[in-house]
């Protein structure tokens, strides 16, 4: 474990391998050039773990880039290493022991950008999240409400209040500690169930929109056959894919596969990515047909004989006609993603973040705070309340008249 960095580099990458390659080309240059070596007194040159720093003449500075594996440095940015008059490597006062200077590393301007960044993603999460909770809440309340058509809703605000509530375990618990660097099981877990329920997202919008158009296609479907089936294919099939993307990384010899919690992108997020373009794919075809029968039926009226889309269907497509090009939108962007210092990167993540941390809240407002049926519940309940209140207070009032007027007058009254 070197001494000289300000954390070890075994926190920092989950590679042995990859480091020792480092450490080895390093030793074969600095015993290639020993031949050119400074006069006396020099520093001999040394790995210290994370950086090969050259043989320097005393008293100067040497400069190295920063690297480019540890999470949070600046690859533009240099780290450097002083060599004493002696011809010694600089002591850190604390340790004693000698010490490269990487605190020059950290890009402090970008990383107050990225805290603000992470916060916009939290505040997003933390809305849809509460929203998400509401709605289930509202569903689960007005029994009236359900059939398979509100199954199949509670199912996606379930898929997204996890993913949500996971999103935010992860910024709180991984993203800004040691955790990350440590590379530990539990966050590799934390990353695989928090994609899993990412894909859930998809596969209900996917469950969503295979519902309308049978319902509207097929005249004679069971629901609860159909159901049943969905819930088979929102819930198994994102499992399939996580396991094929998690055996994949985790025996990956590449160590961007394999380091840091897999915060990074690696070489294999197109197993989770394509799956979700297939799915968004296979909606806009259901929804272009759906329009095609709902335009069609519109026309044609009752005369021959069709029956005309129940408005609660009606509803729901516009809802999943609304929604599947916004939750579509998040992967839509991905190839535009621009270069590293681009001059419209940062306008590129704030879209992305609203667009992935916002889309709890779309679903809650249009599938249940705009739903038309949830809407006369509540005025149905509202109603009721007032009529009960109405009716108590005139209980209360009658029942004070009956007994003033069975009791005789009070002191004081008048008698008549």
């Amino acid at each position: 474990m070197p001494v000289n960095a300000t954390m070890s580099a075994s926190t920092l990458i989950d590679n042995e391998l990859y480091l020792k390659k480092l450490e080895q080309d390093c030793l074969r240059d600095l015993a290639a050039n020993n031949t050119a070596a400074p006069p006396e007194p020099y520093c001999r040159g040394v790995w210290d773990g994370w950086s090969c720093w050259p043989d320097t003449p005393a008293g100067e500075t040497v400069y190295q880039s920063c690297p480019t594996f540890v999470t949070g440095f600046d690859p533009m940015l240099v780290g450097h290493k002083q060599c004493m008059p002696d011809g010694t490597w600089f002591l850190h006062p604390e340790s004693n022991q000698p010490w490269s200077n990487y605190t020059t590393c950290v890009n402090l301007v970008d990383l107050e950008w990225q805290q603000h960044l992470n916060r916009l993603y939290e505040t997003g999460y933390s809305i849809s999240l509460v929203a998400l909770l509401l709605s289930l809440g509202i569903l689960t309340y007005f029994r009236s409400l359900r059939c398979a058509r509100i199954t199949l809703h509670m199912n996606l605000f379930a898929s997204f209040a996890m993913n949500n509530a996971l999103w935010l375990i992860w910024y709180g618990s991984v993203v800004n500690t040691e955790l990350l660097f440590n590379n530990s099981i539990m966050c590799r877990i934390l990353h695989v169930i928090l994609h899993y329920f990412l894909l859930t997202n998809y596969a209900w919008m996917l469950c969503e929109g295979f519902y309308l158009h049978t319902i509207l296609v097929s005249a004679f479907t069971s629901d609860r056959r159909l159901v049943k089936w969905l819930m088979a294919l929102g819930w198994s099939v994102p499992a399939v894919i996580i396991v094929i993307y998690t055996s994949l990384r985790s025996n990956s010899l590449d160590p961007a596969d394999s380091k840091q919690c897999y915060i990074h992108e690696g070489n294999y997020m197109v197993v989770l990515m394509y799956p979700v373009c297939v799915s968004m794919a296979f909606n806009l075809l259901f929804l272009c047909n759906i329009v095609r029968v709902v335009v069609l039926k519109l026309r044609s009226g009752p005369s021959i004989g069709q029956s005309q889309p129940p408005r609660a269907i009606l509803q729901a497509f516009k809802a999943t006609f609304l929604l599947v090009p916004l939750l579509g939108l998040h992967y839509l962007v991905v190839p535009l993603r621009p270069e590293k210092g681009a001059s419209w990167e940062k306008f590129y993540s704030v879209i992305s973040a609203i667009t992935a941390s916002f889309q709890g809240l779309c679903v809650s407002v249009l599938f249940c705070f705009c739903n038309g049926e949830v809407i006369q519940q509540f005025k149905r309940k509202w109603e009721g309340t007032a009529f009960a209140r109405k009716r108590a207070n005139s209980c209360t009032a009658t029942t004070v008249s009956f007994v003033r007027s069975t009791a005789g007058p009070l002191a004081g009254e008048e008698k008549v």
